[in-house]
């Protein structure tokens, strides 16, 4: 029988991932400071080597469009090259003198081969992933914020998405001390709502997580050099039986890109703008998934106003 994993976690780690070098963030005159050991005894960094390491810091409050370029191969029977574009805007707002309210979307352009012998290769959007995170505007020794996650099924083609709403939390927290930065992103994501039957595809239910551990290291003339894991877990598996339904059965099923990255902050016109690229190997992938992974990043830090 064939083994057929949720499209959605696939999506949510090619995109969320979309945070693979983490640079959801910023761009304002002045970006919050990152929390630092008191009493550390160090020159004040350049501006741009700040900004460069507020683009670590998901839930910085500035605001910036990211573009991810992936490339995983070998992916289904052909060895074929997947792409996933990932447009990722993020908007922060200030609520109040004690909180501030991060959005971030993740917007995926998927170019799919062929998945199977005899099918046949697809592009389009996937799944839009939509993330809210209260974070405190005064962070002290860890910088987090916390909130609701969402899964639109917007997927141009069965193969790129879920069919499902889905909903659950998120949550991430750092520490930026000196020149490091370190900390986690974690998202859990259950269907609700949406068609079992899309375009005549069986579609079974979302419960998946995703989680991304990552450090980086900011040099005094900004440049990030940084590594993450993005690991997303189905746990809830199908296997295709007669007729072409679903059967659920058990087990887990993870995906474990790890990801080398380095950029490096500059200018595009009067803003500043990171430009980078990166390599990733999979640790472990479902069957036909690829086993590497080439990216390339390009972020364009707006005025807040």
């Amino acid at each position: 029988m064939l083994n057929v994993r949720n499209c959605s976690g696939m999506v949510v780690l090619g995109t969320m991932l979309a945070l693979p070098a983490m640079a959801q963030t910023e761009a304002q005159p002045a970006p919050a400071k990152p929390a630092v050991d008191p009493g550390a005894t160090q020159a004040a960094p350049s501006s741009d080597e700040a900004l460069a390491r507020q683009l670590s810091n998901p839930v910085a409050s500035l605001v910036s469009v990211p573009f991810q370029f992936n490339w995983d191969q070998p992916v289904g029977p052909d060895d074929a090259t997947r792409f996933v574009l990932n447009v990722q805007p993020v908007i922060p707002f200030s609520l109040n003198d004690d909180w501030n309210l991060i959005l971030r979307w993740i917007m995926p352009y998927i170019g799919q081969p062929a998945l199977f012998e005899g099918g046949v290769p697809t592009s389009g959007m996937g799944d839009i992933v939509a993330s809210a995170f209260f974070s405190p505007a005064k962070p002290g020794r860890f910088i987090w914020g916390a909130g609701p996650v969402f899964l639109l099924p917007t997927n141009a083609s069965p193969v790129l998405g879920s069919a499902k709403w889905s909903a659950g939390p998120t949550f991430v927290i750092l520490r930026q001390s000196g020149q490091w930065t370190f900390g986690m992103l974690v998202n859990h994501l259950w269907s609700f709502a949406g068609s079992d039957v899309s375009s005549g595809v069986e579609r079974g239910d979302i419960n998946a997580s995703f989680l991304q551990p990552f450090a980086s290291y900011t040099t005094k003339n900004s440049v990030t050099m940084g590594v993450s894991v993005e690991a997303s877990g189905n746990w809830r598996l199908y296997n295709q039986g007669p007729g072409g339904s679903l059967e659920q059965v058990d087990g887990t099923q993870w995906t474990v890109p790890i990801m080398f990255t380095a950029s490096k902050l500059t200018r595009f016109g009067p803003f500043p703008m990171s430009i980078g690229g990166g390599v990733g190997w999979f640790a472990t992938a479902s069957d036909g998934g690829p086993s590497w992974r080439l990216r390339m990043t390009g972020t364009l830090l707006l005025p807040r106003r």
